[in-house]
């Protein structure tokens, strides 16, 4: 994992541990953090270190985000904004957008970890564009790249302050060793 200035790596990754349950995976660098200063935005590798593909480039790790998320799935929202893709063209184009921006993004870290971008025509992330089918995936690719998801800007604004309850897990005081394995 990348730390970003400051920042020791083995502690955001033991955080992602935490918020997880278990080792991250491919994990590149932190794409987002909650107002709590936690991350709650991983971006991982196209490829896992085994060489699996995983075209999930923003994977989001706060179990307060995912709880809400699947909250709002349970709810019913992909399927209203599944009809609304069919049936405005202006969100479909604005959701082809966000799918090329994730592709585009995916591959530029695929190269920027020296591995193997995914092949063309693997899928982006969340069912874009054509549908909505994880909105988690929405909400991080807008979170780590504000203003890319006009879907997943929508799922986050419907999801409220997930963190106003406070961090989702005790961070740990000292450095951890690196999780291992995907």
């Amino acid at each position: 994992m990348t730390a970003e200035p400051g920042t020791p790596a083995e502690a955001d990754e033991a955080v992602v541990a935490l918020q997880l349950g278990r080792p991250p995976r491919g994990v590149l660098s932190v794409a987002h953090r909650c107002p709590c200063g936690l991350p709650d935005v991983v971006e991982t590798a196209p490829r896992l270190p085994d060489g699996t593909p995983f075209p999930t480039l923003y994977y989001l790790t706060c179990p307060r985000a995912t709880a809400a998320m699947s909250r709002l799935e349970g709810a019913g929202l992909m399927r209203e904004m599944t009809r609304r893709l069919a049936d405005d063209p202006g969100l479909r184009l604005a959701q082809v957008s966000a799918h090329g921006d994730y592709l585009a993004r995916r591959d530029a870290a695929a190269r920027a970890a020296g591995i193997r971008p995914l092949p063309p025509g693997a899928g982006s992330a969340g069912g874009m564009p054509d549908r909505v089918k994880c909105l988690h995936a929405l909400a991080a690719h807008e979170l780590a790249v504000e203003g890319a998801n006009p879907l997943g800007r929508e799922a986050v604004q419907a999801a409220g302050n997930w963190w106003a309850a406070g961090r989702c897990v005790t961070a740990p005081h000292a450095a951890h060793p690196a999780a291992t394995g995907p």
